[in-house]
């Protein structure tokens, strides 16, 4: 069963999916390319549990559910609501609120439509991603909560701050894949290994002359140093030492205000996660689509109140709660 053409406009969308079956029929082929497979028995036909979203197979009466190791397993929601979110969380640059999607799918609590959206932003990491490789970038940055006069250690007693590391590949003058984590302190015995983690051996890394990055040529990288002009200087069209980890910066901090208006200290790392989904997946909308629908399998199914309870609230915002965009 060969899977539909992924729709190039949100009209096209909503008519491909516009009911529950028409996404088990997508589910079922991405499960099963080539046809269906009995698991249990190896037989090639099954009915259609439409209802229950499985399949039975015909021989030994075994049944499958089309949403196990999903996101969408168990789950009381629409498939067709669960479908445009993931459509909306990959077409649209700006990214998705909660509150846009309560209204653009029309659900009642607030809490459904905030649940759907971490779900699906904890399925955009897979455990086996492959490692940044070749030329890469690297820069650190603030995200929210930095006051004037404050600098180094000073702003980590600052509780609104974030202090996240960026590697950008290069490919040419353009940006390739990306990472972002964010990380406790400027201290090499921190940097080094998150980098370790996310650049593959042997790749080039160039970073700006902070002193914490002085060990990676012993870590095993090819480690390049230059540096940065000032801000005024660069205000004044000097070029930076790493341009396309600066322009990824500005593209993050843009996004996060534009959309969410700020996120919490404890959820920072989610939203990072989100947004270098989008960018390594820029040019395959169909390739992220499929992502968040089939292979967010690596985690176990989040409650809300796991997300939202005692451990994860933090008041210490990095800005406004998310934006009512």
């Amino acid at each position: 069963m060969p899977r539909p053409a992924f729709p190039k406009t949100l009209r096209q969308f909503q008519s491909d999916f516009a009911t529950d079956e028409a996404c088990q029929q997508y589910l079922a082929a991405c499960r099963w390319p080539d046809g269906f497979i009995c698991p249990r028995c190896g037989h090639g036909r099954a009915y259609e549990l439409v209802n229950q979203r499985r399949r039975q197979c015909v021989k030994c009466r075994h049944q499958v559910s089309l949403t196990s190791g999903t996101v969408l397993h168990r789950t009381k929601t629409l498939l067709t609501c669960w479908f445009l979110a993931a459509y909306l969380m990959t077409t649209d640059k700006r990214g998705v609120s909660a509150l846009l999607l309560q209204r653009q799918l029309g659900l009642s609590r607030y809490e459904t439509a905030w649940m759907m959206l971490h779900k699906l932003r904890r399925a955009m990491v897979s455990a086996t991603r492959e490692p940044l490789h070749g030329e890469v970038e690297v820069d650190d940055t603030w995200i929210g909560g930095e006051q004037a006069g404050l600098r180094g250690s000073r702003q980590l007693k600052n509780r609104r701050a974030a202090l996240v590391l960026v590697a950008v590949e290069k490919r040419g003058k353009a940006s390739g894949r990306a990472r972002m984590s964010v990380i406790p302190d400027f201290k090499a015995a921190t940097i080094i290994p998150v980098l370790t983690k996310n650049i593959a051996p042997g790749s080039t890394i160039y970073t700006d002359g902070l002193k914490s990055f002085t060990g990676l040529s012993e870590a095993g990288f090819k480690h390049i140093a230059r540096t940065q002009p000032l801000r005024s200087e660069l205000r004044k069209g000097a070029k930076s030492a790493v341009p396309l980890a600066d322009r990824a910066i500005g593209n993050l901090q843009q996004w996060l205000i534009g959309t969410y208006h700020g996120v919490s200290k404890a959820q920072l790392q989610v939203y990072l996660d989100e947004f270098v989904f989008r960018h390594n997946r820029r040019k395959t909308p169909a390739a992220a689509f499929q992502t968040l629908l089939g292979l967010g399998t690596a985690r176990k199914s989040t409650e809300y109140e796991q997300i939202r309870g005692a451990r994860d609230l933090n008041p210490n915002l990095l800005g406004l709660a998310e934006a009512t965009r």
